[in-house]
């Protein structure tokens, strides 16, 4: 098995617990990824810390960027990250990446991931959503994003806010192409 390069993106919107389930089940998964850079916006830290408590990343074994640190591995293509996952995703920095604004180190790996075509999978965490957000949607699909709203499946017997969390996390996480247990709709 061919071990996964994944740029998480932790954005603005409210959402943290998504974002700290996806790195918690991330590292249930080590054995299938090579390397996993981690790049907070300010505001992802800020709601992180008043969602969730204090941000630490030494809690985690992934590498760590700042926001213009474009020294990043995976502000290149020749690096070879072939999925990013940004979650939970502000409807700016959806639309900065549909419009390739590549002003700070999310921005561009979505640019790179995206010409390179490698998976972009987006988890926006918005309601309502407004024309603009649609088209912006629309036309990040259309450059070869995912976009995977953060919207809770409640079929497979989830009970706690985490558990029902859980199952947009798992959704991302099977469209980056990693191998879980989870609740499969019609399987024992």
């Amino acid at each position: 098995m061919q071990k996964h390069k994944i740029v998480v993106a932790i954005g603005g919107s409210s959402g943290s617990i998504y974002a700290k389930l996806l790195l918690d089940r991330l590292v249930e998964l080590r054995g299938q990824w090579q390397a996993v850079g981690v790049v907070l916006t300010d505001n992802g830290r800020y709601n992180w810390e008043l969602e969730l408590g204090k941000f630490d990343p030494a809690a985690y074994p992934f590498d760590f960027y700042a926001k213009r640190d474009f020294r990043a591995p995976f502000a290149s293509g020749s690096a070879r990250y072939g999925t990013m996952i940004v979650c939970p995703c502000s409807m700016g920095l959806l639309a900065r990446m549909a419009t390739g604004v590549s002003e700070d180190l999310i921005t561009r790996a979505a640019d790179v991931v995206l010409k390179e075509r490698r998976r972009l999978i987006v988890v926006p965490r918005e309601t309502p959503l407004s024309l603009i957000h649609l088209r912006n949607m629309t036309a990040l699909t259309e450059a070869g994003g995912i976009i995977c709203p953060a919207i809770p499946s409640f079929y497979g017997g989830a009970e706690t806010k985490e558990e029902i969390a859980r199952t947009v996390v798992d959704r991302v996480l099977d469209l980056a192409g990693l191998e879980l247990d989870s609740y499969r709709w019609g399987e024992e």
